[in-house]
C-alpha cells in the first residue's frame, strides 16, 4: 500500500505563497488521479485540485488563478503551489492518490500538513 507523506505547509501572511509537496512511497504513475484536498476547522473535506495520468487538471472555483497543481512522475511527487492566499485558505491539506483496479477505485491518504493564513 502505498504511504504518501505531506510537507510544506506553516504560517504565511496574507498575500502570500507556500509551495506544498506530496511523497509518494512508490511510483505514482499507477494512480490514475492525484489530488490535494483541504479540511477547514468545523468544516468538510473539500477537493482543492486534481491531476490526471496525461497531466489534466481540475481545481475549485475558490482556488481557480491561485494554486497550481503539478506532478512528478520521476520523483514519485505532486505539488500544490499556492499564491496569493487567503485567510479562508486556512486548513489541514491532505494528498490523495487514486487507483482504478477492475471496477473498483481505491484511495489513499497522507497525515495532513496545516496551512494556516491569519485574518
Amino acid at each position: 500500500q502505498v504511504q504518501l507523506a505531506e510537507s510544506g505547509g506553516g504560517l504565511v501572511q496574507p498575500g502570500g505563497s507556500l509551495r506544498l509537496s506530496c511523497a509518494a512511497s512508490e511510483s505514482i504513475n499507477s494512480f490514475a488521479v492525484m489530488r490535494w484536498y483541504r479540511q477547514a476547522p468545523g468544516k468538510q473535506r473539500e477537493m482543492v485540485a486534481s491531476i490526471g495520468s496525461g497531466g489534466s487538471t481540475i481545481y475549485a472555483d475558490s482556488v481557480k488563478g491561485r494554486f497550481t497543481i503539478s506532478r512528478d512522475n520521476a520523483k514519485n511527487a505532486v505539488y500544490l503551489q499556492m499564491n496569493s492566499l487567503k485567510p479562508e485558505d486556512t486548513a489541514v491539506y491532505y494528498c490523495n492518490a487514486a487507483q482504478f483496479v477492475s471496477t473498483t477505485w481505491s484511495h489513499y491518504w497522507g497525515q495532513g500538513t496545516k496551512v494556516t493564513v491569519p485574518s
